[in-house]
C-alpha cells in the first residue's frame, strides 16, 4: 500500500478552504467560471479543465469554462448526453476516473477532432446544487501518472462548492435584473394608470380620446421591448444563452441587415450607405445573434440621427479579423457617457426622448459580440455622430458542430 503523503493532503486542504473562500466573494459569473477551472486544474495537477453545464430541455452538455480553451472556441461545442463520459457521469450522478479515456467506449471522440486536443487519463464529477445535476467538473491528462482517489475527493469536495456557488451568482444576477426591471416597468406602467384614468372622464372628445389611445399602444409596445430585451439579457448574463455555431457569410448578413432597415431611414429621409468589402471573409458564429447585433446598431443610428441625415454600414475583412462598422451623422454622446454605454440601462441624459429605447440594446450587443471573442467599440463627437466597431475574430473550421 503505498504511503500517504500527509503534508501534500495538507496542503491541498488548505487550499480548498482557500478557495472556497474565493468562491463565496465572487458574484460575477464568468469570474466565478474560470477560478474553479484554474482552481480545479491545480489541485490535480492536471493538463487542463473544463465546466460543463447541462441543458435539460435539450439534453446536452455545454462548455462554460475551459483553463485550455477560448471562449469563442467554447461557443458551439456540444456535448451529447447519451454518448459521452461527461454524459454518463451527469445521468448517473457518480465520478469517473480513467487512465485512457480514448478508448473507453463512453468517450465522445468527434470533441478531440474539434478541439485538437487529445485526452488519455480523465477525472470527472457530477456538480449537484439543491438535488438537481447542474454540470460536470472534468481535469484531464494528469500531469504526472495517474489520477488518485485523493485527486477524485478533492475533485469532489471542490465541484460542491463549485456548484453552490454558480448557483448564488445566477441568483443574484437574477435577482439584479429583477429590480432594474421592476424601476424601468414603473414608468410606462405610471403612464399607463394616467391615460386610463384620463379615458374614463367624460367630458374630453374624440380626438383627446385618440391621443390617449396612441399613448397606450406606445407604453406597451415599449414594455413588450423591455421584457423581451430583459429576457435575451437574463439568459445571456446566467450563462443560459445558447449559441448556434454556422458558418456566416458577413456580405450576405450585412446585406439583410440593410434591407430591413432601409425602410425605417427612408421615413426619416435618411441615406443609408453600404460598403462591404468584396472579400469579407465567411465567419463561424451565431448568424441569429450576429444580426440582432447589426439591426440593433442600425436601429439605433435611425433613431438618433435626424432627418436628411447619413448612415453608413461597412464590412471589412483584415489579417486575422472581420471589423464591423455603424457610423452616424446623429447628435453624437459626450465624452463624460461614452464609458457608461454600454450598461445596462443606461441612457444619455438629455437625449432624444421620443427616440429613447429600452436601455438594454447595447449590452446585449456586447454580450454577444464578447462571447464569440471580439470586442466592441464606440468613438462620438458631440454634434458630428457616432462610431461603432464591432471586431470579430476569424475561428477555425473546426469550431464548427
Amino acid at each position: 500500500m503505498p504511503e500517504v503523503d500527509h503534508s501534500s493532503l495538507l496542503e491541498r486542504h488548505q487550499r480548498l478552504i482557500e478557495i472556497s473562500r474565493q468562491l463565496a466573494a465572487t458574484h460575477d459569473l464568468n469570474t466565478l467560471l474560470n477560478r474553479i477551472v484554474q482552481a480545479a486544474a491545480d489541485l490535480c495537477h492536471a493538463e487542463a479543465a473544463s465546466i460543463l453545464l447541462y441543458d435539460e430541455i435539450n439534453h446536452q452538455l455545454f462548455f462554460e469554462a475551459a483553463t485550455n480553451l477560448e471562449a469563442p472556441m467554447m461557443q458551439g461545442l456540444i456535448v451529447p448526453v447519451d454518448t459521452s463520459i461527461a454524459g454518463w457521469v451527469i445521468t448517473r450522478r457518480q465520478p469517473v476516473m480513467l487512465e485512457d479515456a480514448q478508448h473507453d467506449p463512453r468517450h465522445f471522440g468527434e470533441l478531440g477532432s474539434l478541439t485538437g486536443i487529445q485526452t488519455t487519463t480523465l477525472l470527472a464529477v457530477p456538480m449537484i446544487a439543491k438535488g438537481q445535476a447542474m454540470g460536470v467538473l472534468e481535469t484531464i491528462n494528469k500531469i504526472t501518472g495517474q489520477f488518485t482517489l485523493e485527486d477524485q475527493d478533492v475533485l469532489v469536495v471542490l465541484a460542491a462548492q463549485a456548484a453552490v456557488a454558480i448557483e448564488n451568482a445566477r441568483l443574484a444576477q437574477q435577482a439584479d435584473l429583477i429590480a432594474e426591471l421592476v424601476h424601468e416597468v414603473s414608468t410606462p406602467l405610471g403612464s399607463l394608470n394616467a391615460v386610463a384614468y384620463l379615458l374614463l372622464r367624460p367630458e374630453i372628445n374624440t380626438e383627446q380620446r385618440q391621443k390617449y389611445v396612441q399613448t397606450i399602444l406606445m407604453e406597451t409596445t415599449r414594455l413588450a421591448e423591455l421584457t423581451s430585451a430583459f429576457l435575451d439579457l437574463a439568459r445571456l448574463e446566467s450563462g443560459r444563452g445558447r449559441f448556434r455555431i454556422e458558418s456566416v457569410e458577413l456580405k450576405q448578413l450585412l446585406e439583410e441587415c440593410a434591407e430591413v432597415m432601409r425602410g425605417k431611414a427612408a421615413e426619416k429621409e435618411q441615406e443609408l450607405n453600404v460598403r462591404i468589402d468584396p472579400n469579407i471573409p465567411t465567419l463561424n458564429a451565431d448568424r441569429g445573434k450576429l444580426k440582432q447585433v447589426v439591426i440593433n446598431l442600425l436601429s439605433n443610428a435611425i433613431k438618433y440621427t435626424p432627418p436628411h441625415g447619413q448612415i453608413t454600414l461597412k464590412g471589412i475583412g483584415k489579417p486575422g479579423e472581420a471589423t464591423l462598422h455603424v457610423i452616424d451623422t446623429g447628435s453624437g454622446i459626450p465624452a463624460a457617457d461614452l464609458p457608461h454605454i454600454f450598461e445596462k440601462f443606461y441612457r444619455v441624459p438629455g437625449s432624444n426622448q421620443a427616440a429613447r429605447g429600452v436601455g438594454l440594446g447595447l449590452s446585449i450587443c456586447r454580450r454577444i459580440v464578447e462571447a464569440h471573442g471580439g470586442k466592441i467599440e464606440v468613438s462620438s463627437q458631440l454634434g458630428s455622430g457616432t462610431h461603432f466597431t464591432v471586431r470579430l475574430p476569424l475561428l477555425t473550421q473546426r469550431r464548427l458542430q
